[in-house]
Parts: structure tokens; C-alpha cells; sequence
């Protein structure tokens, strides 16, 4: 019998789509997060998902109220699974650390705190930064190259198993009568002293009860994906399609096998963006919604700080290889694409009149007639969408996971907390009833199936 997919929410509270916010009753303000981390948790532990997962960014800037607004302002990832540690009894708690910038002890200190304090739920993302704008807010004159980065990430997981491990299972004996509290061969030193990092321990904290704590990884360059496939128990991939998806889950595992792991104990996990509502066409019409109110290039925007160059007609035109000299390149936001228009957009514009029916049920000519303002909007942000009632969701999870192209999936929610809520309550009990929803387990390593580690001291000895 197959087992379930792993599923789990990649929480964004302002939303996982730019114009989300702008959705009635959607959640824009993060002075408010604590409400909507409550109702997330609440929904997504009843539905049975398997981790909440908050990832990061080391710094913010105005450019990002168009591109990214959820970005802006966040609350700290580590903050947030402690926060909802006391909210939630089952369901696994993913915070995301910066190895580029973040101190090995504190973190592994953290986490086995969380994971002693949820019986555990706790997971870590390791990631090495992408935002130049870090370096200066950690008092560094630039961010540090790739090699340097990962390198510093590879110790950084020696690290944070060393320390993990500074306690034997049986170290702690608490026996009252004889005035016995521990015994002292049973706690280790970490002792690593590398290029970019050094610890002592032993960490100050009890053995977390997972042992070691899931780690999960993503990334695209060949560095990450070694560190991924060597290292991680999850790696998170962001494959475009399903021939995509297929290829780095075999690439991955591949790279695992040569370095002696078993392939399988490295779980494949892809995001997801579902649109959900009672049927197709409610669905269709959300994503309409986001794209008409996805901010253009058109009156004040144009003038605002970094606002994106490719949300204009000209930007499309130009990445659809139209003439120069071709009108259309003057239409307005809001007239319609007619056909004769649609014709001169090559085989590009077509694939995406395609997907704008597929996803938001517009057409050239039709009930619900396809604008240029639909057009830029899903060519500027080409999110993932997967649209639909309940059936049309599960469907997409079941292709994927008969395929081979995923182990599971981070659920994002285009708004907050409307999408989430009707993805819970709508696709995850026909997730559910197809078997593809529902893993076992009391620690998220037993929900996740990762296969208990073997104690680092008997490694080291």
C-alpha cells in the first residue's frame, strides 16, 4: 500500500500572490500576524497536515510591496514556531535559520528547545541567503560568495548534529536515593573546529527527543543540491512542471545514492499554489481577481521605487518577440485581446492564452473575454496556480506523486486566511479519502518516515 504524501503549509500571512492583500477580507496588516498564525495552526493541525513550514529574509526595502509584499514585514521564523508551540499538539513546526549569518549554538540551543517543549515538532531550514542587503544588517561589507557560503553551511550541520548528540539517551539517570543526577561519560563535547566555525559544547539543553532534528534544504545550484541530497531529510525543489519535477527528484536522489545513501530516505517536496473553491468556475474567478488586481505600470506606480519594468504591455510584447513597430504594443490595460491580436503573439502568447483558460477561465472571444491587463499580470508573476474544486486539487497531488515527482508538497495560500481555510476545509478531506493525505506519528522524524539516526558518538569513535 503507498503510504501518504507529506503535506505541509508554507505560511505566508500576507498572502503567497502580490495582490492577495488586495482580496476582500484578506489579512494585510502584520501587526495582526498572531491571529492568523492561531487560525493557520488551528485548520492546518484539524486537517491532519504534517508541519507548518515559515521560511525568511534577512532584510526588507520598498521594492518589495510590489514584488514580494509578504517579505516587508515578517515575523522571525524561529519566534513563530515557538510562538505556536503552546497552540498546537500534533503537527510539525519548520523554522528557517540563515547558516550565513546565524550562531551554530544559539540555533541548535533553540530548536532542541522546541523540539524538548512540543514532545517533537520541530524541524529546521537551512539556508545560506540570497539577499545582498543581509550582509550589511549583520555588520559585513558584503554578502559572502557561493563556495564560501555552502561551506560555511556544511560545518554549520556538523555543527548542530554535535551538539544535538551532546547527550546520550541514558546520560540522565535521576536517581534520588543514591544522589546520582547524570552520568558524566554520557555528555559529550561538540569539539569542531573548522574554517568557518568553531563550538565547543556540550549544548545546555536535554536531548531533544527526535535525537536529531529534521533538517530540510533547498535550492538550484550544484552546491545545494549536493548539500541537499547529502545532508537534508527534505529538499524542497521549485520544478516549474511535472517532466521538471520528475528530473531533480532523480537528479537528487541520484547525487544521495553516490554518496552511500539510501535514495529513499530523501524526501522530494514541491510547492503547490491551489486556488480552491466549491467548484471550478468559483475557482476560475479568484484567479481572475488576483491577476486584475496584480499593481501595473499605469498611473502613480509608474513613478514608485523599483517598481518591476516587465508589468507593462511594451515588456510583454518584447518577451513574446512582437515587432517593433506592431500596434498592439499600444494597447491599453483593459481592452480585450482579440483574435487578430492573439495571432501575432507566436507560440509563447499562445501557451499563455492557454494557461489563462486553464487557470482563470478567460478566452479570446469568449464569455469571459481575456484582457491585456490578464495578459502582463500572469506573464510578470507566473505563479504555479492549481485551480479548482476539491477534485481538481487532489488530482494534481495524486499525478504528482504516481509520476515520481514528489514525495509531497508545501501547500502556499494566495491570501490569508480565506485560501488557506478553503483548502483544509474543501481539498484536504478528499485528500483524505484517496489516501494522499494522513501520515502517522507522534514526532514529526515518525510523520516525516525518516529513519532514526544512529548516535554521532559511535560515528566519532
Amino acid at each position: 500500500m503507498t503510504e501518504p504524501l507529506i503535506v505541509g503549509a508554507m505560511v505566508r500571512t500576507l498572502g503567497a500572490y502580490p495582490s492577495g492583500w488586495r482580496q476582500d477580507g484578506a489579512h494585510r496588516d502584520p501587526a495582526g500576524d498572531a491571529d492568523i498564525l492561531r487560525r493557520v495552526a488551528q485548520a492546518g493541525e484539524e486537517a491532519g497536515l504534517d508541519y507548518l513550514f515559515f521560511g525568511d529574509w534577512l532584510a526588507t526595502g520598498p521594492d518589495l510591496e510590489f514584488r514580494d509584499p509578504y517579505l516587508l514585514a515578517r515575523i522571525d521564523p524561529v519566534s513563530a514556531v515557538l510562538f505556536l508551540a503552546g497552540l498546537t499538539s500534533r503537527i510539525g513546526l519548520i523554522a528557517t535559520v540563515n547558516t550565513t549569518y546565524a550562531d551554530p549554538y544559539t540555533t541548535a540551543r533553540s530548536l532542541a528547545s522546541l523540539d524538548v517543549l512540543t514532545g517533537g515538532r520541530a524541524g529546521v531550514n537551512l539556508v545560506t541567503g540570497a539577499e545582498p542587503r543581509a550582509a550589511g544588517n549583520h555588520g559585513r561589507d558584503a554578502h559572502a560568495d557561493n563556495e564560501n557560503r555552502y561551506d560555511r553551511a556544511e560545518e554549520f550541520v556538523t555543527a548542530l548534529r554535535r551538539l544535538w548528540d551532546s547527550w546520550s539517551e541514558d546520560a540522565w539517570i535521576a536517581d534520588a536515593a543514591r544522589g546520582v543526577l547524570i552520568d558524566p561519560d554520557g555528555l559529550r563535547p561538540a569539539g569542531l573546529q573548522g574554517t568557518h566555525l568553531g563550538v565547543t559544547g556540550p549544548l545546555n539543553v536535554a536531548r531533544p527527543p527526535q535525537g536529531q532534528i529534521p533538517i530540510v534544504h533547498a535550492g538550484t545550484s550544484p552546491r545545494s543540491r549536493s548539500l541537499a541530497a547529502t545532508e537534508a531529510d527534505l529538499a524542497l525543489i521549485a520544478a516549474p512542471n511535472l517532466a521538471d519535477a520528475i528530473e531533480v527528484r532523480r537528479a537528487l536522489r541520484a547525487i544521495a545514492a553516490d554518496a552511500g545513501r539510501a535514495p529513499e530516505s530523501l524526501k522530494v517536496i514541491a510547492p503547490v499554489l491551489p486556488v480552491v473553491a466549491d467548484t471550478d468556475a468559483d475557482a476560475h474567478r479568484i484567479v481572475e481577481r488576483l491577476l486584475a488586481l496584480l499593481p501595473l505600470a499605469e498611473g502613480h506606480q509608474r513613478d514608485r521605487t523599483a517598481f518591476p519594468a516587465n508589468r507593462t504591455v511594451a515588456a510583454l510584447a518584447d518577451a513574446l518577440a512582437v515587432a517593433p513597430d506592431d500596434p498592439l504594443r499600444g494597447a491599453a490595460f483593459d481592452d480585450e485581446v482579440t483574435a487578430e491580436q492573439a495571432s501575432r503573439l507566436g507560440t509563447a502568447g499562445a501557451a499563455l492564452i492557454e494557461r489563462l483558460t486553464r487557470i482563470a477561465g478567460l478566452g479570446v472571444a469568449t464569455r469571459h473575454p481575456l484582457t491585456w491587463r490578464h495578459l502582463v499580470a500572469a506573464h510578470a508573476v507566473p505563479a504555479a496556480f492549481v485551480v479548482g474544486g476539491a477534485t481538481t486539487i487532489a488530482d494534481h497531488f495524486e499525478k504528482w506523486r504516481d509520476e515520481g515527482a514528489a514525495d509531497g508538497f508545501n501547500v502556499l495560500s494566495a491570501f490569508q486566511p480565506a485560501q488557506f481555510e478553503a483548502f483544509t476545509r474543501l481539498a484536504a478531506p478528499e485528500l483524505r479519502r484517496r489516501g494522499l493525505l494522513g501520515r502517522e506519528g507522534e514526532t514529526l522524524r515518525e510523520r516525516l518516515g525518516i529513519a532514526a539516526q544512529p548516535a554521532l558518538q559511535a560515528v566519532r569513535a
